[in-house]
């Protein structure tokens, strides 16, 4: 059973959000909230599997929430999804890299919100090829970080070239047929690049992607 999360101001959201997914027998809503302070008490009390979380609430933003969440060791397994009203808001780079697993625009269709559930479990990134150039690129571009590229010789130079695919927002079964391995072996790469980077999911591996400058805008392999 994956448990969920809702956090956003707007009542009515919350609800739509939890009639729709409780209809679901894998899914269950274990709690609401109404800000980020709210949200940020509720997971470290139930340590549900996924986060919808708001971006703009009170007292406490989703963003600064996100933080608190994905920074405490003890809720290394929760993954937070962000709402957003405009697929480019300007935060939702900054979500990311705050350790967002990636991004839902609120009037997402049904089947989406459902999928989205399901990847960010299983370990994907909800970034599509489409956004993840267009808008990781414009805002890693904007990124005040100093370049991480001394962290990328951790890597053997497959790894890198793997996460270099991954940073242009292809699948392992895209990463594959690129290198002509198998998808196993694809996602093999990338989960040992994750894990010698440090990064949460594959939304992370995309983030030190083009912060490390491995990929550069408009790249596309």
């Amino acid at each position: 059973m994956i448990r969920v999360v809702l956090a956003d101001d707007q009542l009515l959201v919350r609800a739509g959000f939890r009639a729709l997914l409780a209809a679901q027998p894998d899914i269950e809503v274990v709690a609401e909230a109404a800000d980020g302070q709210g949200a940020v008490h509720q997971v470290r009390e139930l340590r549900p599997d996924v986060v919808l979380m708001d971006i703009r609430m009170p007292l406490l933003d989703g963003l600064a929430a996100t933080r608190q969440i994905t920074e405490d060791a003890a809720l290394g397994d929760v993954r937070v999804v962000m709402l957003t009203t405009f697929e480019l808001d300007e935060y939702v780079f900054e979500a990311i890299r705050s350790g967002a697993s990636g991004f839902l625009v609120k009037d997402t269709e049904p089947e989406e919100l459902l999928r989205a559930v399901r990847a960010v479990v299983g370990g994907d990134a909800l970034l599509s090829p489409g956004v993840t150039r267009r808008l990781i690129a414009e805002f890693a571009a904007r990124s005040k970080e100093p370049a991480a590229a001394a962290e990328l010789g951790r890597l053997t130079d497959r790894e890198r070239e793997v996460m270099a695919l991954v940073g242009i927002g292809l699948s392992n079964e895209e990463i594959a047929r690129r290198l002509v391995v198998s998808p196993l072996t694809a996602k093999t790469h990338v989960s040992r690049a994750m894990v010698k980077l440090g990064v949460r999911d594959r939304a992370q591996l995309v983030v030190l992607a083009y912060e490390s400058g491995l990929v550069r805008p408009g790249w596309l392999g």
